[in-house]
């Protein structure tokens, strides 16, 4: 693979999958850039912990509905403007983050910030054009892992860059640089930590790979059409009962934003009339949700439209893949945001080390997430790798639940990637199935799972910071933190037990899980995804 990405090869798919799970590792770097300077800020603005914990919900919370719409532009523009355009963009909330005077400032920095995380079900669109059904879950799985990384390379190398980057107020000393010295480099600066010129730098990175990735892939192998539903308005379901379950399972999207909103009101970014008139806008925000979902479905509502057993699928396989996705991708979300002040506060340590060692939960992503798509392909079942990477996964929650100061610190980082090595392949195993359930809205049902990780997200977060009011309550000092993390991680774990659960009654293993080539594709039109230009060439001549 990393051979053929530097070969004279234009379009092999090694190359594509490459240059896709690095726009993703950037996204991503980009995306959880706070949590490693969570301190530092905090310091910096005299911010309390209740602050800081909505600063983190902030950070995941637009990237609900922005996996929705990245999801639906995706499908109707393809990958490679939708990826390159989303790319570029992130050097806006990198710059109003970087350059942020007040609280107020960094809360719309992040909230802006949580659209970029949505990058994510691009590639899995984009991988899935150019690798056959059988080897779509490895493909996927070194995808999301590989991108995934970007978390962990974030957490133990921004607070380096940063250091590095701590002599640059002291460069600026020139009259004429005044103005944009005291922009970004203000005067109350903490453990000289540069974090402004940092963050700042993954946007202006992020935007320079997005013209890069512009210009070197392409949507499709040569001679394979990129198919498109008619609508990208709303998702498309072939029968009635679906239509009703999409909406049911559309209201939780609004929801969890609804709930953000309420939780914004207690660290006084909105009034109560702020937060009604936030309410008002997210139901008809559903409700304008649900009129686009009629409008794509409407035919079949009136029964004009009765699609062919060949064309349909099962919305329940959306849905179950949307759970499994709260329960991998949600937890690994919320545990990344606070895992460096976890192992900070029960061991300790400083925060570069603490943030290195933090790093340790998401490092696995380069093997584990990958792992679970090869688990995937070749254990014969996605159904059941699914039910036992989720079980597996909700056993290691409860066992970090048990880990305090008294744990030597070795185990507890043992503990940790374990339990990550199960998290991440579980998400493997979830978009292992996602490309198979219906190929020409892959991307909404990508954005759709998606989203739901960051309901998880959210919802967890938003339970931490319930368990810190009412542990502060209780108790005082140490002990509020240590039960607190303990609740949850149980929370997280039983959480991840129920679902695997579920799996075993109510997910199916997706048609043509093993297949040469996708649903709807005729193997005779276009050459094996397989196949470089070149040999194509060689192959129709």
């Amino acid at each position: 693979m990393l051979v053929e990405l530097f070969s004279k090869a234009t379009q092999g798919r090694y190359k594509i999958l490459h240059l896709t799970w690095f726009a993703f590792f950037l996204t991503f770097v980009i995306w959880f850039n706070f949590p490693p300077f969570a301190t530092t800020i905090a310091q910096d603005f005299g911010l309390e912990p209740a602050q800081v914990g909505t600063i983190g919900l902030c950070n995941v919370a637009l990237t609900v509905p922005a996996r929705i719409i990245i999801g639906m532009l995706l499908d109707k523009y393809g990958p490679r403007l939708t990826y390159s355009v989303l790319l570029v963009y992130a050097v806006i909330p990198c710059t109003i983050f970087a350059t942020a005077q007040s609280f107020n400032q960094l809360v719309l920095g992040r909230l802006l910030m949580g659209i970029v995380g949505a990058g994510f079900v691009i590639g899995i669109r984009m991988t899935a054009e150019w690798f056959p059904p059988k080897e779509v879950g490895t493909a996927e799985g070194i995808y999301g892992g590989w991108g995934n990384f970007g978390s962990a390379f974030s957490a133990f190398t921004m607070v380096l860059f940063g250091l590095a980057l701590a002599f640059l107020p002291g460069a600026f000393q020139f009259p004429e640089m005044e103005n944009f010295r005291v922009l970004l480099f203000p005067p109350f600066q903490t453990d000289i930590l540069n974090w402004r010129a940092a963050i700042l730098g993954s946007g202006i990175v992020g935007a320079l790979y997005g013209i890069f990735y512009f210009f070197n892939v392409t949507d499709t192998p040569p001679g394979k059409a990129y198919q498109r539903p008619k609508s990208a308005r709303g998702l498309e379901v072939t029968s009635v009962r679906d239509f009703w379950f999409l909406l049911v399972m559309n209201i939780p999207l609004t929801a969890i934003l609804m709930v953000l909103a309420w939780r914004l009101t207690k660290v006084n970014f909105l009034t109560m009339g702020g937060m009604y008139i936030a309410w008002a806008c997210l139901i008809a925000l559903y409700a304008f949700q649900t009129y686009n979902c009629w409008t794509v479905n409407k035919d079949l509502l009136s029964g004009d439209k009765v699609y062919p057993p060949e064309e349909r699928y099962r919305f329940k396989q959306v849905a179950m893949l949307e759970l499994t996705y709260i329960v991998n991708f949600g937890s690994e979300l919320a545990v990344v945001t606070m895992l460096p002040a976890f192992f900070e506060g029960t061991f300790g340590l400083d925060k570069a080390t603490a943030g290195t060692i933090a790093a340790s939960y998401a490092f696995m992503n380069l093997a584990s997430r990958p792992g679970g798509g090869l688990i995937s392909d070749k254990m014969g079942s996605r159904k059941w790798t699914m039910v036992v990477l989720t079980a597996g996964m909700g056993i290691g929650y409860l066992m970090m639940s048990t880990v305090n100061s008294a744990w030597p610190l070795p185990l507890a980082v043992l503990l940790t990637m374990a339990c990550s090595f199960f998290v991440q392949s579980s998400e493997g195993s979830t978009f292992a199935m996602v490309p198979l359930v219906k190929r020409k809205v892959t991307g909404q049902i990508a954005g759709n799972v998606g989203a739901y990780g960051n309901v998880g997200a959210v919802a967890y977060l938003t339970m931490r910071l319930l368990f810190t009011d009412a542990s502060a309550a209780a108790t005082g000092g140490e002990a509020v933190m240590s039960t607190v993390n303990a609740q949850f991680f149980q929370l997280l774990g039983i959480a991840g037990l129920i679902v695997a659960f579920l799996c075993v009654f109510f997910l199916d293993e997706p048609q043509g899980s093993f297949a040469e080539f996708h649903e709807g594709e005729d193997p005779g039109m276009h050459p094996h995804p397989s196949v470089l230009p070149e040999e194509q060439s060689a192959r129709l001549m």
